[in-house]
């Protein structure tokens, strides 16, 4: 039988069922375990790739081209360790694999149910991902009580009674600063809930400001039907990379390797340790500006945001991250800042914004990264602004195209036709990119539909721009530098996806270390 390990929530989203899953399954790695992750959506897009950023947050790209919750980037950043596209299951892919069965006849001519049929789905999936590992964490998103959620908990419920299986519930602890108590009764109400549906937590691991008092601790086990010791707390902390150690202190790797029967190699977690360390001794201040367009939400630029953290670890510096609106921006206030970010996206909002920030950053030689959209208008800059020439991105404006659409792209169909995933880039020996990688070809991760025109390549080579990057299966222009700047460099690929806690991406590291060496 497999083992898996089930992250709920209860009371409120985004509590960190994400986080709380990536920590505990980093701990158990640490201690030889063979660990895959995956995430259970409940709503009824496919993927997704077609939803808003400001509304979701961004889509995180797997290796294999897959696009997903953003939650698979904390897995994959705390784990580091790449997963694959079945490791992100909506809603969306169950009822269309369960029709297209159906449409072929599968099902002999049955009622297609939502139990047996969808359920059935779902549980194969999670087996799938079973196979071959120690143990499968499998995070649920939502609350429970959704009425969304409920074929998943269904299928979770069945799955307990055909493998060994483990629940986690997540839960908020709400503290009332008017009477100085902490509530404990949302806590017992969610429980509640997910027991009605057949489902009994064996561990509670709460989210809560403060720490819970004796008492509370006691309420919610009794009253929850789970062993004190199994009442864990994620106090809120200055970053997450901390939670795992929080988590380790209060043995939880030890009561889910014991219930499982799973021997653990005594790991001290020296490299969490370090990592620890390194953040509470930071030098100095870097700070880094992140020019975009979806700056309402945050998360819309997770993997940028935790890859300059990663960099920044590394270089033993204190992050301070900023997001400047591409439609509202001052150029001026990036003199203040160590270096600049101009991040990707989509549509023509703020697209003049980003050309400014660009021709800013390029005139008054500060550290810049350009990723994607990035990277495509640093090319549009710097053919208009050095090279006098009148040319257009071919997403916003006709005209002279220095950026077309890719031959193989079909704006009738957008779902999921990108070209997404892993692509090889070959490097320039001698460039800025070679020396960053220290590679002569690499493999990273793209989300997008437009090329660099190679019409245009041989007049910006002749003044100053470096094409250094090449993915030559399609002679596709991958990364541009500028070697008379201090740090100039543009990908058509986003290096975020790629960057890991104990791995960060080199594009970051250099970026930082410009950043910090004036």
């Amino acid at each position: 039988m497999s083992k898996m390990v089930f992250v709920t929530g209860g009371v409120l989203s985004s509590l960190g069922k994400g986080i709380i899953a990536s920590s505990i399954a980093r701990l158990l790695k640490d201690n030889g375990l063979k660990i895959n992750m995956m995430k259970l959506d409940p709503y009824l897009n496919v993927d997704p790739g077609t939803m808003s950023p400001i509304e979701h947050g961004e889509v995180f790209v797997t290796y294999d081209g897959g696009e997903t919750d953003l939650d698979l980037g904390h897995y994959e950043r705390f784990l580091s360790q790449a997963l694959s596209k079945k490791s992100s299951v909506s809603s969306g892919q169950i009822y269309q694999s369960v029709i297209d069965q159906e449409r072929q006849g599968a099902f002999l001519g049955k009622t297609v149910q939502v139990i047996p049929h969808i359920t059935n789905e779902i549980k194969k999936r999670i087996v799938d991902n079973a196979k071959d590992y120690d143990l499968l964490f499998v995070e649920l998103g939502g609350t429970v009580g959704d009425i969304e959620s409920l074929p998943f908990l269904e299928a979770i419920r069945q799955l307990q009674f055909e493998h060994e299986c483990y629940f986690i519930h997540g839960a908020y602890v709400p503290f009332l600063r008017s009477s100085n108590e902490l509530k404990t009764k949302p806590v017992q109400h969610s429980v509640r809930e997910l027991q009605s549906l057949g489902i009994r937590p064996n561990m509670i691991v709460t989210r809560n400001e403060v720490p819970l008092t004796e008492s509370a601790m006691n309420k919610i086990a009794n009253l929850c039907g789970v062993e004190l010791e199994n009442v864990i707390q994620a106090i809120d902390v200055d970053s997450v990379y901390k939670i795992p150690l929080i988590l380790h202190n209060q043995h939880v790797d030890e009561i889910i390797a014991k219930y499982f029967g799973l021997q653990l190699n005594n790991n001290d977690h020296e490299e969490l340790r370090t990592i620890i360390d390194k953040m509470n001794n930071g030098k100095q201040v870097c700070k880094i500006a992140i020019v975009g367009k979806y700056t309402q939400l945050a998360d819309a630029y997770k993997s940028v945001i935790e890859a300059i953290k990663h960099a920044c670890i590394a270089n033993q510096v204190e992050d301070e991250i900023d997001l400047i609106d591409s439609n509202e921006i001052d150029v001026d206030q990036l003199r203040n800042y160590d270096g600049v970010i101009v991040a990707g996206g989509f549509g023509n909002s703020g697209i003049e914004g980003k050309i400014q920030a660009i021709t800013y950053v390029r005139e008054n030689n500060i550290p810049f990264l350009g990723i994607c959209l990035g990277m495509q208008l640093a090319c549009v800059e710097y053919a208009n602004n050095v090279c006098n020439l009148n040319v257009v991105h071919g997403e916003f404006e006709d005209g002279d195209k220095i950026i077309d659409i890719m031959e193989d792209q079909d704006l009738n169909q957008l779902g999921g036709t990108l070209r997404l995933g892993n692509y090889s880039c070959s490097l320039a020996k001698g460039s800025l990119a070679h020396n960053v990688y220290q590679q002569d070809e690499i493999q990273e991760r793209h989300r997008h539909r437009y090329e660099f025109n190679n019409e245009y390549r041989n007049i910006l080579e002749q003044n100053g721009l470096v094409f250094s990057g090449i993915n030559k299966e399609r002679d596709l222009v991958e990364i541009i530098e500028l070697p008379s700047h201090k740090f100039f460099i543009a990908s058509q690929f986003h290096p975020e996806f790629s960057s890991q806690l104990t791995n960060p991406n080199p594009l970051f590291v250099e970026l930082v270390k410009a950043s910090i060496n004036k």
